[in-house]
């Protein structure tokens, strides 16, 4: 142990909004539970490069006994994390991130963005991202963006998760929705898909992921026709 400068988190500051994560290039700052933790005090080397990126002002910098910094830890724990998203996740531009969302215009919600969050990929959604803490779920096939008119009225004050059950692997699909569901307190899930029988393998994929996590969230099914327009409620 020596005496030096290292990091702290005011947990009751942090919003999770993962800004310190991806400012943090030691890979020291982890989200947990929706709040961002310091993993390891080796992996800090106490510069202070992910104090400017916190909105709130819950990081600071304070002197006191403390592990000696590793380089080389440093090095084995962002090889073990790189072979651990070996997947698209891996997308520098994939970080969570949280922004404000757009003020409705005149024609509303359906012509206006409601989206909050990002990524939607559900691939590229990290399991732990802050803003799947007690949320309510927008699953939705890729083609029903680009066929239901008022898909914003969907999105609105939901957290979108995207996929395609015909082009993407569905074990992948099931084990990320079964770790988000497992994760986090899910309030509920809108699933929206096409008419065609290879989009309603989401549904499944869903009820799948649903048994596994041993959850119990409640679920509305909508379904879009090929000609697009509504998506129609499934009783």
């Amino acid at each position: 142990m020596v005496k030096r400068k290292i990091i702290k988190i005011d947990k009751t500051l942090c919003t999770g909004c993962g800004n310190c994560v991806t400012a943090c290039e030691e890979g020291a700052i982890e989200l947990k539970g929706g709040k961002a933790e310091v993993v390891s005090e080796t992996f800090c080397d106490g510069l202070g490069a992910c104090l400017g990126e916190c909105p709130t002002g819950a990081l600071t910098l304070e002197e006191r006994d403390a592990p000696v910094f590793s380089d080389a830890a440093v090095k084995e724990h962002l090889h073990q994390k790189k072979d651990l998203t070996l997947t698209p996740s891996a997308c520098p531009s994939s970080g969570p991130r949280m922004f404000k969302v757009k003020e409705e215009t005149t024609e509303g919600a359906s012509t206006t963005s409601q989206l909050s969050t990002w990524p939607i990929q559900l691939r590229l959604v990290p399991t732990d991202a802050p803003y799947l803490w007690n949320a309510s779920l927008l699953i939705a096939a890729d083609c029903t963006a680009f066929s239901c008119g008022p898909i914003q009225r969907f999105i609105k004050g939901r957290i979108v998760l995207i996929g395609c059950p015909k082009l993407d692997d569905n074990d992948t699909y099931v084990q990320k929705l079964s770790d988000i569901l497992s994760s986090n307190p899910i309030k509920d899930i809108t699933l929206v898909h096409m008419e065609v029988p290879c989009c309603r393998q989401l549904k499944r994929l869903v009820l799948t992921a649903l048994q596994r996590s041993g959850r119990n969230v409640p679920m509305t099914e909508y379904v879009v026709k090929i000609e697009g327009g509504e998506a129609t409620l499934v009783p």
